[in-house]
């Protein structure tokens, strides 16, 4: 008698419908297969799609941010994801550096709700004579709306947009991101399994392919692992459950400390283009929690 395969859901937005840009020879896919499940590439809004068909996993949903309370409640209304959507409440509004800056060295942070608070926030995080900082949206994905106060008449590293509305965060300008870059150690089903630099183009901070920047796949360092081991566990004390998967991003502070820069755990790139064995151990981490069910 035929068996049917599990469906897995592999949630993406409609810019991406067969999901993360750099995997083109469909290592994921493959990697799940291999596991004999049934992945399928579905967009988060797409109203005709079945989503009690199988575990979801997101994947590439990066047009949230702009609809971030329409995404919440989609998730909110999934059987069986995931993370959860309470954890993509909490880190989809960058607030969540500020309770995670107590458990772990994270890029000095300052929340900012009005704009005639910035001017305040900025000199807090760069109190010298000019300042150097940068202010992001709370709620912002692929380095949209990224601006850089570096003492010039004008903000640089933005969008035509411009300074887009608050609320922001405010952090100072990371000289290393310049130089060293920024990197990523990505945590699947609790073990550290690749760790990738990512390098913006000459003048840009932002270091995503879209704006020049390149990603290469780096060995995994012990003091890399280790804040990324202990900000994973630093998040799940403050959500009260286990991450099934993460990649935390990094700099190195002016006093020679690695920081967290951010924390995804919503919908993170497994840059696969260049961490093709990424799509195993994700694969393995949706094979585990299948076969456990529900």
């Amino acid at each position: 008698m035929a068996t049917t395969k599990p469906t897995v859901l592999l949630a993406t937005c409609a810019q991406l419908p067969a999901g993360e840009e750099g995997d083109g020879t469909d290592h994921l896919g493959t990697a799940l297969r291999a596991h004999g499940l049934d992945p399928r590439w579905v967009v988060w809004d797409d109203a005709g799609v079945d989503w009690s068909a199988g575990l979801v996993a997101v994947r590439s949903t990066w047009d949230y941010e702009a609809r971030r309370e329409e995404f919440l409640g989609w998730a909110a209304g999934l059987p069986w994801l995931l993370n959860s959507a309470e954890v993509f409440a909490w880190n989809t509004d960058k607030a969540y550096l500020a309770p995670l800056g107590e458990r772990v060295a994270v890029v000095p942070t300052v929340l900012v709700e009005d704009e005639p608070d910035l001017p305040c926030a900025i000199a807090e995080v760069s109190p010298g004579e000019v300042p150097a900082a940068v202010v992001k949206p709370r709620v912002g994905a692929g380095g949209r709306g990224v601006v850089v106060f570096d003492g010039a008449d004008e903000p640089s590293g933005t969008d035509e947009s411009g300074l887009g509305p608050g609320p922001w965060v405010v952090q100072p300008l990371v000289g290393s991101v310049r130089t060293e870059g920024e990197t990523s150690v990505f945590v699947i089903d609790g073990e550290v399994v690749s760790q990738a630099r990512k390098i913006p183009a000459s003048g840009e901070i932002r270091v995503h392919q879209q704006y020049g920047g390149s990603t290469v796949a780096v060995p995994v360092s012990a003091e890399a692992a280790d804040l990324a081991r202990r900000t994973v566990a630093a998040a799940g004390e403050l959500l009260g459950r286990p991450l099934d998967y993460a990649r935390v991003d990094q700099m190195r502070l002016d006093d020679g400390r690695l920081a967290v820069s951010e924390l995804e755990v919503t919908e993170p790139s497994l840059y696969l283009d260049v961490l093709p064995d990424n799509a195993a151990a994700f694969a393995a981490l949706v094979a585990d929690r299948v076969a456990r069910g529900r």
